[in-house]
């Protein structure tokens, strides 16, 4: 079944059933390697993008769902990588071994967008279940503290 979706601002068409899950559509047909396979039920966030503004797991929602949506996966975030979540990644050192980055970067972008300014206990909220096995968490609050701050700053002055 041919199917037109809107990735990363772009409009797409792809032949695939509509029960496919979302990931292996951007994976295997859009060749977008952002989103990552983690557990496959929707519990780790490594698959994570954003779908009309919020986070979704990409490996449990089926691509059918994603028709008439605005999806941005973290290749659609910035064109040069220069987002404020991802220069306060880089600037606090945040990824390890960085399987997990970029579903964490979005689950955080998404947060972002709803919240400008958000609490330890929002940021706690909107990043549960996104697992980090290096334990970089305190690291990940605290860029998106600062992403907060660059971005309303910029916005402000």
């Amino acid at each position: 079944m041919s199917l037109s979706l809107k990735i990363n601002g772009q409009p797409v068409q792809v032949d695939v059933s509509p029960d496919t899950p979302l990931l292996w559509v951007l994976r295997e047909h859009l060749d977008l390697k952002g989103p990552k396979f983690g557990c496959g039920v929707g519990s780790c966030g490594a698959c994570t993008v954003i779908m009309n503004g919020n986070a979704m797991r990409s490996c449990i929602t089926p691509v059918i769902a994603a028709v008439n949506m605005e999806v941005t996966t973290i290749e659609g975030l910035s064109e040069d990588g220069n987002h404020p979540l991802q220069v306060a990644w880089r600037e606090l050192d945040v990824p390890q071994c960085g399987y997990c980055q970029a579903g964490q970067i979005m689950s955080a972008a998404a947060l972002l967008q709803h919240t400008p300014r958000p609490t330890d206990e929002q940021i706690n909220d909107a990043m549960n279940g996104n697992l980090c096995r290096c334990g970089t968490y305190v690291r990940i609050r605290a860029a998106i503290h600062k992403a907060a701050d660059q971005a309303n700053t910029a916005h402000s002055g």
